[in-house]
Order: structure tokens, then sequence, then C-alpha cells
């Protein structure tokens, strides 16, 4: 084995191995690859060792093979020498390096019987369970597992002593901000509970059996997108996987040799096991295989095995809350409450204020409350956030503004959309049944912000308004503060300014990448702009953004800086020597993975098309987004191709030396709709005229060079008489 196993010393007294333990696991692995081999031999019959074997909406062919060894398993042909090989590697001889090889062989016998699955149905299976997880949800949470956001990940698998008790764990585990995997009858048992599972809460119920290894493939995609380990570094991966991913296994209920055999598995990735049952001595490994029955111990003891540190603070609110709850939808029959959303005012302001002016926790109520209104009523909201700090400065407002919709989506059974004086709320029924009232936003929003934000925010005030006099007074005050930021930022240009700010957040699992974020090129998340760079850095100078000053420029055209080069030089660890920021074909700017859409090149069209994380479909250069997503992230330099903040789209500073908007070829009808007054207005300051935006061809024109040239050569598009772009 590697050094790597050296995390293993200690975990055995010499003369204690568990005999039992590694017989169970041993038995386990053959019994699962000789299932798999059953299975593929008898696909191999039927369809032809050449019929084609994937997972859906993947970059990654089959993620445990594709990690671990390296292979593009594109047909069933391809698997035979790969599940002959894993065979091949188990060992009659009993100890803990042969165990931990039996454990590898069986994730791999898993991943090839759940896509053995997939060849037989492309669509195996319904809600809620999920099945495997395609790449777009990995890029939804993924970075936020790795960057500890989540804190830790719980695959839970088996049956608990009972529905409620597994609703009980389930709830904690939630209430802590984790990750759950779910795998075999726990799902009925919480389904009986009536337990919000599925993507949005973040609580997947992948389904029975070998479908848990949909757990492990999840991950180790994380290593390979996040972490740019490339694929077949096999002790990289474990090593990434161990210190990254902060996973452990619950095992409820019955033990069988191959659960046992794919427990194994998850401690080769360096994932550890803890389970209801009493264990024997002969069954146990110190901190890796271990014992606990009581439900009330059993996720502290995993926490403190895995060595996971929560952050999250005790609440007074009536809910559940944490990342959990951040993609819950709260559909009009579930709702009690709406405010704005069009359908009545609603503003949020955040205002920084002297120490006499605030009263630091006061939450004051203006207006109707939960006990004044009846069930489905709205009410008009304004929200205003008062807060003093000895470091605390105008340009801070918008940054901690823009936290409010996390912070409330952070509430179970809270639901916030857009900002500003464009915000939608909803309060559920169950929400309201737990006894939460508006003041329970104000509990919430003082927490996260004190906890989230100490350097500059010493105290907070939360006023909510909903009396409809005081709301049309309070909204015009915010929306003079919004124009006030709007204007400050309008006037700054690349130009203006003497420094540029890097942002390093997505190092963590995109170890070389760097942004360089200007005052007129958003960061590729589309969440970090030049002011919020520089907040961030005022806020935590040692934290991922830093100051770079501009000094000497070499091109000044294609956008390349002395001072931006020696800054991304060391900062990528010295794999890139020079970058430039205003061009996608000539040495660009790199691409973690965390972008809202990519650009890539459309020789045929002299221009180039756009795609977004939303839209799933295929794009005219044959890829869908999570395949160019694959190929361009990672921290990687690849010209042609670069992934992208959305507004950067509409930014003068949009690829100039490429030949800027006029080269947009096509892009998803959901982005043209989210852009268009801005976009139109751009392309008249470019000479491009008002209807340059009917000119760019969507998918309901096609997805195909083929589809949409008729229609890019109709409408006279200006990137068929440019320059050629490369």
């Amino acid at each position: 084995m590697t050094n790597f196993d050296q995390i293993y010393e200690g975990a055995i007294e010499p003369g204690k191995e568990p005999r039992k333990l590694f017989k169970h696991a041993y038995e386990g692995a053959i019994t699962a690859t000789s299932y798999a081999e059953i299975l593929l031999s008898k696909a191999i019959k039927k369809y032809g060792p050449n019929q084609k074997v994937e997972y859906p909406d993947t970059a990654y062919f089959l993620p445990v093979i594709r990690s671990l060894s390296g292979e593009e398993v594109k047909t069933l042909k391809d698997l035979q020498p790969i599940l002959n090989r894993m065979r091949g590697k188990l060992k009659s001889n009993l100890n803990l390096e042969n165990v931990l090889l039996a454990g590898e062989a069986t994730l791999y016998a898993a991943e090839i019987i759940e896509a053995l699955r997939y060849v037989k149905n492309p669509n195996p299976h319904v809600e809620p369970w999920t099945g495997f997880l395609g790449d777009p949800v990995l890029r939804k949470y993924g970075i936020k597992m790795v960057d500890w956001t989540i804190p830790g990940v719980a695959v839970i698998l088996g049956r608990a002593k009972d529905s409620k008790a597994a609703r009980k764990l389930v709830d904690d585990l939630m209430g802590k901000g984790m990750m759950i995997f779910l795998a075999d009858e726990i799902i009925e048992q919480l389904l009986e509970e009536n337990v919000k599972l599925g993507i949005d809460y973040i609580a997947f119920p992948v389904g029975n059996f070998t479908q848990v290894v949909h757990a492990a493939n999840y991950a180790l995609r994380a290593g390979m997108a996040f972490g740019g380990i490339k694929p077949g570094l096999r002790e990289e991966h474990r090593d990434y996987q161990r210190r990254r991913v902060l996973a452990f296994v619950l095992h409820l209920g019955e033990r069988d040799t191959v659960k046992t055999a794919a427990e194994m598995g998850c401690m080769f990735l360096g994932f550890p096991t803890i389970t209801d049952q009493v264990l024997a001595e002969d069954e146990q490994i110190k901190d890796w295989y271990v014992s606990e029955p009581d439900y009330d111990k059993i996720v502290q003891l995993a926490l403190e095995i895995r060595g996971i540190k929560l952050t999250n603070i005790e609440i007074d609110v009536p809910i559940n809350h944490g990342p959990a709850f951040e993609g819950e939808t709260i559909r009009k029959a579930e709702t009690y409450l709406e405010m704005g959303g069009g359908k009545t005012p609603a503003f949020e302001m955040v205002r920084m204020v002297e120490a006499d002016e605030i009263e630091d926790g006061k939450i004051e109520v203006i207006g109707p409350d939960i006990d004044d209104i009846s069930e489905g009523d709205r009410l008009p909201f304004g929200l205003v956030i008062d807060i003093y700090g000895r470091k605390m400065q105008d340009d801070f407002e918008g940054v901690l503004e823009r936290r409010v919709h996390y912070f409330i989506n952070y509430g179970e059974g809270l639901w916030h959309v857009a900002q500003r004086d464009l915000a939608w709320l909803r309060v559920s029924k169950e929400a309201i049944a737990k006894g939460f009232k508006l003041k329970h936003y104000g509990e919430l929003l003082i927490a996260k912000y004190k906890s989230e934000f100490p350097a500059i925010v010493d105290r907070v005030q939360v006023t909510i308004y909903t009396d409809q006099a005081k709301v049309d007074e309070m909204i015009q005050v915010a929306r003079e503060k919004y124009a006030a930021r709007d204007a400050r930022l309008r006037g700054l240009t690349d130009e203006a300014v003497d420094t540029f700010y890097s942002c390093l957040l997505c190092q963590s699992f995109a170890p070389n990448h760097v942004c360089i974020v200007t005052p007129q090129r958003v960061g590729l998340c589309g969440a970090v702009s030049w002011l919020d760079s520089r907040a961030s850095y005022e806020i935590n100078p040692t934290g991922p953004c830093r100051p770079i000053i501009k000094g000497e420029a070499i091109d000044e055209y294609r956008g390349m800086w002395k001072s931006v080069n020696e800054y991304v030089y060391q900062a990528s660890n010295r794999s890139l020597e020079e970058v430039n920021i205003y061009t996608m074909m000539d040495r660009p700017m790199t691409s973690c993975g965390c972008f809202e859409a990519i650009m890539a090149l459309v020789p045929e069209l002299n221009g180039i098309m756009i795609t977004t994380r939303e839209h799933s479909g295929m794009t005219p250069v044959g890829m869908s987004f999570s395949t160019l997503a694959g190929m361009v992230g990672g921290g990687v330099q690849t010209p042609g191709f670069m992934g992208i903040g959305r507004l950067y789209l509409v930014s003068k500073k949009y690829i100039p030396a490429d030949g800027g908007i006029g080269r947009i070829l096509w892009m998803p009808k959901e982005l043209k709709e989210f852009l268009r007054d801005d976009f139109v207005a751009r392309s008249v300051e470019e000479g491009l005229g008002e209807d340059f935006i009917d000119k760019i061809a969507d998918e309901t024109i096609g997805v195909t060079v083929e589809e949409i040239t008729p229609f890019i050569e109709e409408k006279g598009h200006p990137a068929l008489t440019m320059d050629p772009i490369f």
C-alpha cells in the first residue's frame, strides 16, 4: 500500500485483528464481484459487447472507475477486463491491506452493477428516489461540500429501529447542515414520517442495495471536478477524499457481508463506519468501524471520529435551519403567507449606521404579524437591517445585503428569491404550524450576520414592515440607496482604478485556478464583483481576495499586465505564466468549476456560443453544459472556451479583443430573457442595433450548427462578416 495508509496505523493492535469482520468483508467482495460478473455476462449476451454504457448527465464516464483507474468505460466489453482485474485483487490472506483492496473491488462491482441498470432502462428511478446524481447536482452542491460550507456528509444505509427514530436522526443531521445520502429501508421509514427528501434538501434517497455507490461516485467526481486531480491518480484521489470530503457511514440495523465489504471500500477512501449494532471485539476497528447503539450519541460520535467541526450557532427559532434547506421550494398549495414578487410591494435594505443609532439585537415588526392574518393572505414587506461596526464601510452594504437571500433560505419552510425591491418571500403552512412569526426572520439574520461577519459586524438591529403606508414610505428610501450604489459601480471602469483583485475562493477544489476581478469583469461565479472583492479584502485581509496593483501594461488590448502575470504565476502554484483578461482565444483566464456560463468557439460561423448551468440540453458545439464544464474546469487555460459570470456578457470589456458581443451566435432562451434590457442597451452602444438580440439563435431555432446556420445567414448576423476569430 502507500504512505496514505499510515492513517490506519494504531487502528488495530498487533495480535487483535478483527478476523470476523475481515472474513465478512472478503466474503462480501466475492459475492459482489460474482454478482457483477453474472449481470455483465447476461447484458453482453442480450445487448452485445458494443452496447453503450453510461450514466446520465455526466462527463466522468463511470466515476469510481474513471477516478481510481483512469479508464474511460464506453461499452460493455470495456467492463470485462476491469472486473477480472478487480477479482484478481481478492486475497484470502485476511489482513487489513487485503481487506481494503476487497473494499475497493466492491466499489467497482457496485459501480458496474448500477451502470448495467441504466443499460436496461435509461430512467430506472422514480421520485423521490434519485439514483445516480448528475453533474448539475455535483456543481450545485459539490463546491459547498469540499469547502465545508456543508460541514460534512452522512451516508445512511439500512433500517432504523423505528420510523420516528429515523426521523429524529435525519432531523438532527439536517439541522447541523449535513449532506445526506440514504439507501435501503430507511428511505421508506422517512417517507412514512413525511420527512422532506430529494435534491432540494441535500438529502438524496439514492435507492437500495448497490445504489449506495452513488454516494462514492459523487464524492470521487468532486476530486476530479474541484480538486483538479486527473483521472487515474488513485492515491491522490484517496488523499483528497480523506482530507476534503468529510464523510462517514451510519449503518443501521441488520448487517450483511456485501454491506460490510462496501463499508471497507468506504474505509479505503477514508470514510469510517458507525453502526447501531452491538459488535464483538473481533468485529471492530478503532475509529474506522465501530459500534454505538444509542441513537442519541451516534451522530456526535460520527462527527468526532471524522473530525467534523460545526460552526452553526444555536438560533432561537422554532424551525430547523441550515444549508440543507437552501434549495427548498414552497409551492402555492404549501404556502401560508406570501410577500412581494410583484403581488405586493417588497424591499430589503442593509444600511450602515452609527453606534448611537442602533439597539443591538432589537427586532421590531411594524404592521400585521402571523397572528393577524389568515392562510393564503398576502402582505407588503419591508426589511431594514441596520448594522454598526467599527470597521464597517458603505461599500460593504451591498455585500451584506446579498446575504439576506441565503440566510432566509436556510430556514426550513422559508423561501426567498431575488433581492432589493424585487424580493419575493413565502412562508409554508408547516413553518407556521411550528410557531414561526415574522420576528424569527430577525433572529435568523442577526445570528448569521454576527457569526459570518465578525470582523465588521458589531451590532445588528432588524425592522420588518408589513404596514402598507410604512412599506410605501421606506421603499423610496431603499430605492435612493440602490441608485446611489449603482451609480458608484457604473462610474468604475478598468481604466479608472489602479488595483484589480484576485479571488482564490475556488482553490479548495481547483488548486491552480486564479480569478482576476476588475470593475468591468465580474467573477466567474457571478457573485463576486470588484466592489465585493475590495470589501472582502477589507473584511478579511488574509481571505480569498487580494489586491493586485496594475502597474505596467504589456498588452492593454488583450488585457495583459506584468503585475497580474507575476501574481497569477505564484498563486497558480507556478502552473500559469501569462493570462489575458479581454480574450478567450489567447492565453485566457482559467476556469474553476462554479462558473455560471461557458463560452465556446463555433468556428464554422466565425463566432461563439454561450450555454448556462440551467440549460441541460445540447449546444451547437455538440456538448452539453456538464460535458463542457468537465473539459474547461479545474483551473486550466483552454483557448476557445471559458467559464464566465452571466453579467460579463453586458460589460463593455466583454472579450473586446475577440470582437465583443457581436460574436455571440447562440445562447439559451432563458439567458436572453434574463439579460434582455441590458443586452439591448449594450447592442445599441456597440452600433449593432436594438434588434441584434433577435439575430442570436437559441434552442428554439436549433442546437446544432446545421440547424442554426440558415437562421444566422437569414438574419445577417455580423459575425459572418467580421475578421476571422482565429
